[in-house]
């Protein structure tokens, strides 16, 4: 299976490139958007009955980062205190209990990191993993990522027998893709063919 992918500034043109996609033959189902604005997001998937892309889930990946975070800032709050104990000689009595406070930071930075990471990698899903997984570079993946953070519309259409896919990509093209130079500042073609 062959993917088109691009960007677009207005969500107005990605609903236009959308219809114009499914009155040339193209499926619903093998059609596909995001964009960060729920509105507007809701809004298209209305007005074209184009589901909209949600990323592959972040999965373990956010859990263990946030874990690890956690276990890093329960560490940084909790050493300096507990060598302070170390070095003022009156409180030395209270290392032990400096050593404790540490455990309990590192426990608990841990199980709030976890649950702030799988909260985090659940609300878009990973867009870079669903691209390149779908055979975009890993380099123009996180381009098309970072044009969809800074307000762009990504709009994906793939084509299941692999002939349509030029046409497509010069649909996207008249219906205004934005170069990803535009978007991200870095000198790629409009749309991209996968």
């Amino acid at each position: 299976m062959e993917s088109v992918v691009a960007l677009f500034r207005e969500p107005q043109q990605a609903q236009g490139v959308l219809q114009a996609l499914q009155q040339r033959g193209f499926e619903r189902e093998h059609l596909g958007f995001a964009l960060t604005d729920v509105v507007a997001e809701e809004d298209i998937a209305q007005r074209t009955g184009v589901s909209p892309e949600a990323g592959e889930p972040g999965g373990t990946a956010s859990v263990l980062r946030g874990a690890f975070l956690g276990i890093i800032g329960g560490l940084a709050i909790t050493t300096p205190i507990w060598l302070l104990l170390l070095i003022i000689p009156v409180t030395r009595i209270y290392q032990e209990g400096g050593l404790l406070g540490m455990l309990f930071g590192v426990i608990g930075g841990g199980a709030l990191g976890a649950l702030f990471g799988a909260l985090a990698g659940s609300d878009h899903g990973n867009y870079v993993s669903l691209l390149r997984r779908m055979g975009v570079p890993a380099a123009q993946a996180e381009k098309f990522y970072a044009g969809l953070k800074g307000g762009h519309v990504m709009v994906i259409a793939r084509d299941p027998s692999g002939t349509r896919a030029d046409e497509a990509l010069s649909l996207m093209r008249k219906h205004g893709a934005v170069k990803l130079e535009d978007a991200v500042g870095s000198g790629q073609l409009q749309s991209e063919r996968h």
